[in-house]
């Protein structure tokens, strides 16, 4: 039993797998009825060759490849960046082949405890947001914060300051993105309320702020403009004072789950990352989907090399063709930067096992289960369609889960194997690939998806993950990233600054 541990085989045309426990130099261990002894120390979680290969053999892992061979390897060999490489390179024609997937077959059996908004969204929390619409008044809306949750805390579900990187010297595209993403997070149903923040002379002032959130109410969601006030931390705590009348009116009720958006995200991965947290997050995917729910997935470059198959899990000619323009799109600003399209995985990846883009795509799109996808997103915009939505957005963390939260996810589910404490203004659920980590950091994680390489199978695993979300949802139970206090956000950036 111990030697069949080592080894895992993901797919049976796999021609390597995965040392769950590393091995030494001489060690044998058993994959699928076979022994193979190693040829190498091979650390934890890395690949070990099952055959001997050739130079530019193909390298399959998840039943697809993975990259290709640089020099000979024998079988029983540490397979990874010294003797593979990536297989994809430049621009590519794509035909639509429709796979089918998961759709909303019926409606809602499960319901959670939220809060119904007047424009029909539903939130899992009632708090109080304060926004700055420029950095260089981040500290009045963290002081403001921290003064008004003593002062009104009890009135809502607790209220939080989200200072942000942007808001001046912005031009062009730049600037209309800081205005679409933070007019998403202040209609977000999990702000019960919201104090925007202005400075006064910032590109993002409210004279050309206030229209692009168009419509709001304004017993609700109030405006300080800080250099037009003579004391702005008294003046905010009065507005605020004023939002929390309204939120203490606010009750939880019995919500269908098609009303809940579920952001996934991957940071930090692992080489077990695509074989645990990311296919429960799967399981959690299709379930919400099937009830007429959505499901969104960000990181577009982690889908180069595993594109193909969310394509053609579209579910109309036309959103094949926005998965196309949304891929081409973000390769084409690897490009005009005259960056190289694939240059992914990161350091800690590599250490973790990932060697290649394609291994970390096949292994991150796991998150979106076998959903149909229904929608493309960009910067900013809110989700609108049920189903598995792609939206635009690099793998970097701080900005994926801003984006997540643009979008109108309500929850965030964020999987990792290296560990990472990162959490936004929605209730983060962290979930560990591996035990190992989950009982070095119990602190940082609400899930150990690594149970699942020795006692739990998916589907009963992926309804306990369920059960954990409806909880949270309901305001039952509190996520590690609100417990700890790692609330953030941070914009794309892309042109000039002034």
């Amino acid at each position: 039993m111990e030697m069949q541990k080592k080894l895992l085989k993901i797919q049976e045309s796999d021609n390597v797998a995965i040392a769950v426990t590393g091995l030494k130099m001489g060690e044998e261990a058993e994959c699928c009825g076979e022994v193979y002894r190693a040829a190498e120390d091979i650390p934890v979680n890395h690949k070990i060759a099952l055959r001997d290969f050739q130079a530019g053999d193909e390298v399959i892992k998840y039943g697809s490849r993975i990259g290709l061979t640089t020099a000979p390897i024998a079988r029983g060999a540490w397979v990874h960046s010294h003797n593979m490489k990536t297989g994809l390179e430049g621009m590519l024609d794509y035909v639509y082949q429709p796979s089918g997937g998961i759709r909303a077959e019926k409606e809602a059996s499960d319901t959670f405890l939220g809060y119904l908004r007047p424009n029909g969204d539903a939130g899992t929390r009632n708090e109080i947001w304060i926004i700055p619409t420029v950095a260089c008044v981040n500290q009045t809306a963290r002081l403001l914060a921290e003064r008004a949750a003593k002062r009104y805390g009890h009135l809502c579900d607790g209220i939080y300051a989200y200072p942000h990187n942007s808001g001046c010297s912005q031009l062009g595209e730049d600037h209309e993105i800081t205005q679409r993403i933070l007019a998403s997070i202040i209609h977000h149903p999990n702000a019960g309320g919201v104090l925007v923040v202005s400075l006064g002379c910032e590109n993002n002032n409210l004279a050309e702020f206030r229209p692009v959130l168009g419509a709001v109410d304004e017993s609700r969601i109030k405006f300080m403009i800080c250099q037009e006030t003579e004391d702005e931390l008294e003046t905010g705590l009065e507005l605020i004072g004023q939002i929390a009348e309204e939120t203490a009116k606010d009750q939880r009720t019995q919500i269908p789950v098609s009303k809940l958006k579920i952001g996934f995200k991957c940071g930090g991965s692992d080489a077990l990352s695509g074989v645990t947290a990311n296919p429960l997050c799967g399981q959690v995917a299709n379930r919400v989907v099937e009830q007429g729910g959505t499901a969104i997935l960000t990181e577009v470059p982690e889908m180069f090399g595993a594109e193909t198959i969310l394509m053609n899990r579209a579910d109309s000619p036309e959103t094949f063709e926005k998965i196309v323009n949304l891929i081409d799109s973000f390769k084409q600003y690897y490009m005009d930067y005259h960056q190289p399209i694939y240059e992914n995985p990161a350091p800690g990846n590599k250490a973790g096992g990932i060697t290649t883009l394609e291994e970390k795509s096949l292994g991150c799109i796991q998150k979106g289960g076998q959903a149909m996808v229904t929608d493309t997103l960009m910067y900013g915009e809110r989700a609108r369609k049920p189903g598995l939505n792609l939206m635009n957005g690099p793998g970097n963390d701080s900005v994926s889960v801003t984006n997540l939260v643009a979008a109108g996810a309500q929850i965030l589910l964020f999987t990792t194997g290296r560990g990472n404490p990162l959490g936004t203004s929605i209730p983060s659920v962290k979930i560990a690939s591996n035990t190992a980590l989950y009982e070095k950091k119990r602190h940082w994680f609400d899930f150990n998806a690594g149970t699942l390489l020795d006692r739990d199978d998916l589907e009963t695993l992926g309804a306990s993950a369920w059960d954990l979300i409806l909880e949270i949802a309901s305001g039952r139970k509190r996520t590690r990233n609100e417990e700890n206090g790692y609330k953030d956000i941070m914009i794309f950036k892309n042109g000039v600054l002034l």
